[in-house]
């Protein structure tokens, strides 16, 4: 069953008259009807998903139905391994990672995992990491590094955790740490937006060789609303600070933060989730591809230049 955002309902009256004419036990002809308000709505879908705001876009890479690090895992991960704990603390359910075969090829991975349900999203802490869980990433990227296996990471948060308890066992230093491995490791390193990008929780597995994002993700410094909160003292602006940001894969794409962005189906990958981790799939195998040549100095290299260019003027 879809759930329907705000901006779709006209599309979502459409589908439930379609629906409801299936359903009837009408002996009339009610076929030519149907089709014809099916071509009506995939229209309408179209032609909505066609001209998103900033904000829209934000509430479709907050869609409850978008794939999740699970579901990736999956559908495009063979013989997975998770791997867990960060042997210093405990271990973080909001970030999962593990050793797995990607198209045959030996990998390193690990995402955000935000939980589908009330029970599960409690368990993943709404994929908000704690310090553990980055401790963890940085101890994996450095595994990753030694045995000479690609990293392919999920990107899927509203931010790293920022309660008391995270603070107080590092998590702004944790957070660094894992940056830095990021930064440091020789080996292929691909890094996909799949829904939300948010802050250094993010980017903290997304300092990549190659960044990739799903054509209705946002990535951005932070949530709309936060920046709201900040700049007019209510979040209720959260749409024009989503403007202003330059959160989506279009405006990054132009602004050399992001490398490719990756169509999604019609109407967002929570419509069709197995075509859009397909998609996904194609655009990973490429980017790996692309960097499969090149030694560990040139990646390292490559990735120091990538960021550091990254608000130069022309």
């Amino acid at each position: 069953m879809v759930t329907f955002l705000e901006f779709e309902k006209p599309v979502a009256e459409l589908e439930a008259r379609i629906k409801e004419l299936k359903g009837s036990s009408s002996s009339l002809d009610i076929a030519p009807e149907v089709e014809k308000l099916e071509a009506k709505a995939s229209k309408l879908l179209r032609d909505t998903y066609a001209k998103l705001t900033p904000w829209q876009k934000t509430m479709v890479a907050r869609h409850p139905a978008r794939p999740h690090f699970k579901d990736i895992v999956g559908r495009l991960i063979e013989d997975f391994t998770p791997l867990a704990g960060d042997r210093k603390f405990a271990e973080d359910a909001a970030i999962q990672a593990g050793l797995g075969r990607f198209r045959g090829q030996p990998v390193m991975v690990m995402g955000h995992e935000k939980g589908s349900d009330t029970a599960s999203r409690i368990k993943h802490n709404f994929g908000m990491g704690k310090p553990e869980g980055y401790r963890k990433a940085a101890r994996l990227m450095e595994l990753a590094d030694r045995f000479n296996v690609p990293i392919i990471t999920f990107v899927d948060t509203s931010g790293a955790f920022p309660g008391v308890q995270a603070e107080e066992r590092g998590q702004a230093e944790a957070v660094a740490r894992s940056t830095q491995a990021c930064l440091s490791v020789g080996v292929p390193f691909v890094a996909a937006i799949v829904g939300e990008g948010g802050s250094g929780g993010a980017l903290a597995l997304a300092t990549a060789n190659r960044i990739i994002m799903f054509e209705h993700s946002v990535y951005a410094v932070i949530s709309p609303e936060g920046c709201a909160s900040i700049l007019w003292r209510t979040a209720d602006k959260a749409a024009d600070a989503a403007e202003a940001m330059k959160q989506t894969a279009q405006d990054l794409k132009r602004l050399g933060v992001i490398d490719t962005i990756v169509e999604e189906p019609l109407g967002g990958a929570q419509r069709a989730p197995e075509e859009a981790i397909d998609r996904l799939g194609d655009a990973v195998a490429h980017e790996l591809q692309q960097l499969s040549g090149l030694t560990p100095a040139q990646l390292k290299a490559d990735r120091r230049g990538k960021f550091l260019a990254m608000g130069r003027a022309a």
